[in-house]
């Protein structure tokens, strides 16, 4: 069994029932973060209908909100959805802007691990080249 993420008559991505239960799960915890709708509509007769406008401002507002924190766990945690949902905004077609916090009205606070770690020596600032990365690898396993 699967499921649809479609926009128009064109199927974003084709996940098993068990992955899109995980994926909605963390898209509705993301929308209260974030007290944004996240363009993916409920899963109805196994489809969701995606928003590509609303999308957009989602994915961009999330961009900033991962831009914001500098703790390892938070990232760790989020990325994997970050990169899925890059993903699909690419499937859909909206613009995601790369420095989404000049955009988005930051408010200055960010999340902060206060230990560093060595692990973390040599990444770019805010991740974005490790997200890209896994949202191209993540592409090759999401099916249409």
């Amino acid at each position: 069994m699967s499921q649809y993420y479609d926009v128009d008559n064109q199927t974003l991505w084709n996940p098993s029932n068990t992955a899109s239960k995980l994926f909605l799960y963390q898209v509705r915890l993301f929308e209260e973060e974030l007290d944004l709708q996240s363009g993916i509509g409920p899963m109805k007769s196994d489809e969701s209908r995606v928003a590509p406008v609303v999308l957009e401002q989602f994915v961009n507002a999330l961009l900033a909100w991962r831009e914001r924190t500098n703790h390892a766990v938070i990232q760790a945690l989020t990325d994997g959805f970050v990169a899925t949902m890059l993903v699909l905004a690419e499937r859909a077609g909206v613009e995601v802007r790369w420095n989404p916090s000049a955009d988005a009205g930051a408010d200055g606070m960010h999340e902060v691990q206060v230990c560093s770690s060595p692990m973390s020596a040599g990444h770019d600032r805010n991740g974005y080249v490790e997200i890209r990365e896994q949202a191209r690898q993540l592409a090759d396993s999401m099916p249409r």
